[in-house]
């Protein structure tokens, strides 16, 4: 008889680690946001809209989104040499790209959005929690968006697929798969998903059905951040 799988902090297969969000929580930028799932953190704020330098970078029909992302040095246990490397970069442009598909910049030809992503705390699903907080950003920055992106991070560990892999299921297993994936949820658009590892066709269905089913609740966790700090404003006015 095959052993029952078992999540080290007794989460069910499909059940997301505790979420926390808020805006608001850089004060001078534009926009900003902060996005907590389990022990990982991430802090997003915008800069901008504002004139993109140098001038051949800019665009005439459209203005630009710019994402710098960084897991900060003391986020983790392991050394980690301080200032962006080459993975911040990569995953920079991963965030821009599961962003993109949601946003309207038509009217800002020539100027950029600059966002910039940082994980304080990391115990996996960092460059989820990353998106998740820069939607949040954009929304409080009052950047045109078709809807919220929600991204979570699903895996599969001793042959388990399971949502909102924490750093020690990362870690578990010989061969651990993981998924990051972003949706608009309610178009249910799929604006990222990449795969590391193997896994078979059956259980990636299974996988983005997960998937699917926790960008809701995630967005729930991101709506209810938004109306925590516009609602209450209205209603004190």
């Amino acid at each position: 008889m095959a052993k029952a799988f078992k999540r080290n902090d007794g989460r069910k297969v499909d059940e997301m680690r505790p979420m926390e969000a808020k805006l608001g929580v850089v004060k001078s930028a534009e926009g900003s946001a902060m996005f907590k799932a389990g022990k990982t953190i991430a802090i997003a704020a915008v800069r901008g809209p504002r004139e993109v330098v140098p001038a051949h970078k800019q665009r005439a029909d459209r203005g630009l989104l710019r994402c710098t992302y960084d897991l900060l040095s003391f986020s983790v246990n392991d050394r980690k040499r301080p200032g962006p490397s080459r993975r911040s970069s990569e995953i920079g442009m991963v965030i821009e790209n599961a962003l993109l598909p949601a946003m309207d910049l038509s009217d800002w030809p020539y100027t950029s959005v600059d966002l910039y992503v940082y994980i304080t705390q990391a115990d996996a699903g960092t460059r989820c929690a990353g998106i998740n907080a820069a939607a949040l950003a954009l929304a409080d920055a009052g950047i045109p968006m078709k809807e919220l992106v929600s991204a979570v991070a699903v895996g599969k560990v001793d042959g388990q697929v399971i949502v909102d892999i924490d750093k020690h299921e990362e870690d578990q297993g010989e061969f651990p798969t993981d998924i990051p994936v972003a949706m608009m949820p309610n178009s249910g658009k799929v604006t990222l998903l990449q795969l590391d590892g193997k896994i078979t066709k059956d259980e990636l269905n299974s996988a983005l059905k997960l998937a699917e089913k926790s960008c809701k609740e995630i967005q729930e966790v991101q709506k209810q951040a938004i109306r925590a700090k516009y609602v209450s404003k209205e209603e004190s006015k």
